[in-house]
C-alpha cells in the first residue's frame, strides 16, 4: 500500500472533487481511533503541544508517516503508513500514550486493575484499527477524519477546526478551503468504534 497523494480534478475551472492516488509500497496503511478513558475530559486539545511532542518523540525512534489526522478533545482519528516490513503500530501507540501520560498530573480516576498493574487511567487501553484496503477505502477514511469535528458539533465548517490535517491538504492544493464532506457519503460507519470506559 502506498503513500497517499491526492490530485484535484477541475471541472469548469472549479475544483469539484478529489482524486486520491495511491503508490504501492510494502509498508501497511492503517486507520486508528484512540480515546481517552474519561470521555468527558478535554486533555487532547488542552494539552495539544504535549500530544504533538509525544508523536514527534516516538516518530524519531520508530518512524511512520501520518497521512491524515484530526484531534478532538477526548479522542482522535488518524491514518498512518508504516515503513516497509513493519507492522508494529501497537508499540508506537503504547509509547505515544506513555509519553503523553508522563506529562499529565496524576489526577485521573484509576481502576483497581490499573492500580495493580501500575497503569495510569488517562487512555482507554484498546484502540480501533482498520487496515486500509485500497484507494477508495483511503479516501473514505480521510474524508471521515476531516469531517469529524463537524460531525461532533465542535465547528460548523471543516476549515474552522485547528487540530486537523485538513489545513495541510489545503496548503498542498489537495482540497479546497471550502471543502465540506457529508458524512452520509463516506460509507464508513465509525460511531461504534469507540470503546466503553474500562471498569474492571
Amino acid at each position: 500500500m502506498g503513500r497517499a497523494v491526492a490530485k484535484p480534478i477541475k471541472h469548469n475551472h472549479k475544483i469539484t472533487m478529489t482524486d486520491y492516488r495511491r503508490y504501492r509500497i510494502n509498508g501497511g496503511t492503517y486507520f486508528f481511533t484512540v480515546n481517552l478513558a474519561d470521555r468527558n475530559q478535554t486533555l487532547l486539545t488542552e494539552r495539544i503541544d504535549t500530544l504533538r511532542e509525544s508523536f514527534r518523540f516516538v516518530k524519531e525512534a520508530h518512524p511512520f508517516e501520518i497521512n491524515a489526522i484530526a484531534i478532538m478533545p477526548e479522542h482522535l482519528h488518524t491514518i498512518w503508513t508504516l515503513p516497509d516490513g513493519d507492522d508494529d503500530f501497537s508499540q508506537r501507540w503504547r509509547q505515544i500514550k506513555s509519553a503523553f501520560s508522563r506529562e499529565i498530573a496524576k489526577e485521573e480516576k484509576i481502576s483497581k486493575s490499573r492500580l495493580r498493574k501500575q497503569e495510569r487511567g488517562i487512555w482507554q487501553r484498546r484502540f480501533w484499527e482498520h487496515a486500509i484496503r485500497d484507494e477508495d477505502d483511503f479516501k473514505r477514511h480521510v474524508d471521515y477524519i476531516h469531517f469529524n469535528p463537524v460531525k461532533h458539533g465542535y465547528v460548523q465548517k471543516v476549515a474552522d477546526w485547528p487540530y486537523s490535517s485538513f489545513h495541510q491538504y489545503v496548503r498542498l492544493g489537495i482540497l479546497p478551503e471550502d471543502w465540506a464532506g457529508n458524512d452520509d457519503e463516506f460509507g464508513v460507519d465509525l460511531d461504534s468504534c469507540g470503546f466503553e470506559n474500562d471498569t474492571d
